[in-house]
């Protein structure tokens, strides 16, 4: 467990200090995927660092499975910083090394024994898909594979904790995926708890569990993606969730309009036609899409309804899971089940 509390963070400026950080609290469970998203310079990197103990904050508390961080130095300070791992640009790898070879180098600073070196390098580097590139140098590799190699060099030392800073920045959109599942793998099979930073809200979309928004180095939202994906008026949801861009005088055709999140096979796959059937409605999708979160599909509709029992049919949706937000008449309002 990673507690952030009242994190704040500045650095010198032309006439006054520049918050990074301003008053940040979060709580992040032990083996979870966290995102952080936010735009350039809404403090993602600060955050990162200052978590990591390479930054020390202006005020706050920073507590690893409950422990506070404020009064260590010395050897304590170095042990603790051996269970966060850092992902970022500021450690190349290294040309003159192998692919296992650039794995194992933080081992032997450690001074692990060989056959224990060689057992954890096979260990990341198989977790990465990179064990057919072991004997190959970081030249021949493609940019993804490269970034793969860096998460298991990251990985090598087993730390509690992995700060993946932009783990996809420069790598093509075909090979991003495979970086961030293993990511996901290292959560899954090694319980590593791993806070990723991003301005790609794809990313969040794909791998995490829980999310942070970021902007000017404040929390603006933050909690279980799935339960913000369906809050109104949640920046995370209009970030993530498809476009809806139906053109008024489409909308004014039906009796009734709504726009209606669905999560869940369940949802996505039945819901709406059972609604129309239950109350011989016509039920229209006139906007809107289909995406997916880790491996749950999420919808996010614009519904036209006709039928005398219009009202019936949304308000049953909205009781049998979905999120309903009612756009007939001058203001939208949400559908709340009676």
């Amino acid at each position: 467990m990673i507690t952030l509390e009242n994190l704040t963070k500045s650095f010198p400026g032309k006439g006054s200090p520049v918050l990074a950080l301003r008053d940040v609290s979060l709580e992040i469970g032990a083996g979870s995927l966290y995102g952080v998203v936010g735009p350039a310079g809404a403090g993602k990197s600060t955050l990162a660092k200052v978590v990591a103990l390479q930054e020390k904050p202006d005020r706050g508390t920073i507590r690893l499975d409950g422990l506070n961080t404020a009064g260590l130095d010395g050897r304590r300070l170095r042990e603790v910083r051996r269970q966060v791992a850092v992902l970022d640009g500021s450690s190349p790898l290294n040309a003159e090394r192998t692919v296992a070879g650039n794995v194992a180098a933080p081992l032997e600073q450690l001074g692990v024994d060989g056959p224990q070196r060689r057992s954890r390098v096979g260990r990341v580097l198989d977790l990465a898909g990179l064990t057919q590139r072991a004997t190959q140098q970081p030249g021949e590799l493609t940019e993804g594979q490269r970034r793969r190699l860096a998460v298991a060099r990251a990985l090598a030392t087993g730390p509690a904790v992995l700060l993946a800073d932009d783990p996809t920045a420069g790598v093509a959109s075909e090979e991003s995926g495979s970086v961030l599942t293993v990511l996901d793998r290292a959560r899954a099979e090694l319980g590593v708890t791993v806070l990723l930073t991003t301005q790609d809200g794809a990313v969040v979309r794909r791998v995490c569990d829980q999310v942070a928004v970021l902007d000017s180095g404040r929390v603006v939202e933050h909690g279980s993606l799935l339960d913000l994906l369906a809050a109104p008026g949640s920046r995370v949801a209009e970030t993530l969730l498809p476009v809806i861009d139906t053109p008024p005088a489409q909308t004014a055709t039906y009796d009734r309009a709504a726009d209606v999140v669905l999560v869940g096979f369940a949802a996505v796959g039945a819901l709406l036609p059972e609604a129309a059937s239950r109350f011989e409605v016509e039920l229209a999708t006139i906007g809107g899409g289909l995406t997916r979160i880790g491996d749950t599909p999420v919808a996010r509709f614009r519904v036209g309804v006709r039928g005398a029992r219009s009202d019936h049919a949304l308000a049953w949706i909205a009781e049998h899971g979905a999120h309903v937000t009612h756009l007939t008449g001058a203001t939208p309002k949400r559908l709340v089940a009676a």
